[in-house]
């Protein structure tokens, strides 16, 4: 058993955050599990094991107060998962600015103010692990989810520097990229597409396809949010860990494909999974 470690987790009302909470407590771990509104989590409460505490990352304030209440309650802080997150999909003609500006808020700078707020514990207690939790999209960008697809290539951009900043501190920086995970993930994905696909316009008739498309093609190999949660602990216990963790079939097939294949290649698959007319030249 590795040695016990003080862990905050982001995103723990549903799917893979609260499974890592409650996987990193059975493991002997101090957790700190946050979400939005601390009811959805508070059956996660394991005296001396597993603390909850509300955290909108979005909000400066909130995030300095839970970081400080971790600080506070357990004296130390040797791991942050930056899990928090949502999908925006929608062409990117058909999404507002301001779903834009949204998607960014949450996945990219709710993540980059959490890792600002720890770094400074983690320099002085002499390091720890920030795992970053991108998807296959942060390295395969697909039709009509491109508000997501690049807010998890920018978090993969944010991971690769910052693991070199901080590597003099003993901070360990690492991504872990899970393909398609049986989540409520895809229920707001659909809530925030929902009204694009209802509205006349010249994408209206490929909305239908890329849904079936997410059902079947994208769905394949689909795995519990357990099997990202162990990956998730096996990086925060191990002495030396990879920089990135590939989860599920797709991901580990289809990311290093994408660095294979021509970009028009990747670009007829994706017609062919869309079912989209190439159109004229």
């Amino acid at each position: 058993m590795a040695a016990a470690q003080v862990i905050l987790v982001t995103g723990c009302s549903s799917g893979i955050g609260r499974v890592t909470a409650e996987l990193a407590a059975s493991r002997g771990h101090r957790v700190f599990a946050t979400a939005r509104k601390t009811e959805s989590i508070a059956d996660l409460v394991r005296p001396g094991s597993i603390d909850v505490l509300p955290l909108d990352v979005t909000d400066a304030a909130s995030v300095g107060r839970a970081v400080a209440a971790v600080q506070e309650r357990a004296g130390r802080l040797t791991a942050l998962v930056n899990n928090a997150g949502y999908g925006q999909y929608g062409s990117v003609e058909d999404v507002a600015l301001p779903a834009w500006r949204a998607q960014y808020d949450v996945n990219v700078f709710g993540a980059v103010a959490l890792i600002q707020a720890v770094l400074p514990s983690l320099r002085s207690d002499g390091g720890g692990t920030i795992v970053n939790v991108s998807s296959v999209a942060g390295k395969i960008s697909i039709p009509f989810a491109a508000p997501y697809c690049s807010s998890k290539h920018a978090l993969e951009a944010i991971s690769d520097a910052l693991r070199v900043e901080v590597a003099p501190f003993g901070i360990r920086v690492v991504l872990v990229e899970p393909g398609p995970i049986l989540t409520r993930f895809e229920d707001r994905a659909r809530a925030e597409v929902g009204p694009l696909m209802h509205r006349a316009g010249p994408y209206q008739g490929f909305y239908v396809e890329a849904e079936r498309s997410m059902d079947t093609d994208f769905k394949r190999g689909a795995l519990p949010p357990s099997a990202v949660a162990k990956v998730i602990l096996r990086a925060i216990e191990a002495r030396k860990p990879k920089t990135r963790y590939s989860v599920t079939w797709m991901a580990r097939v289809g990311i290093p494909a994408k660095r294979l294949l021509p970009d028009r290649a990747m670009d007829r698959a994706m017609r062919g999974r869309l079912k989209l007319p190439k159109g004229r030249r």
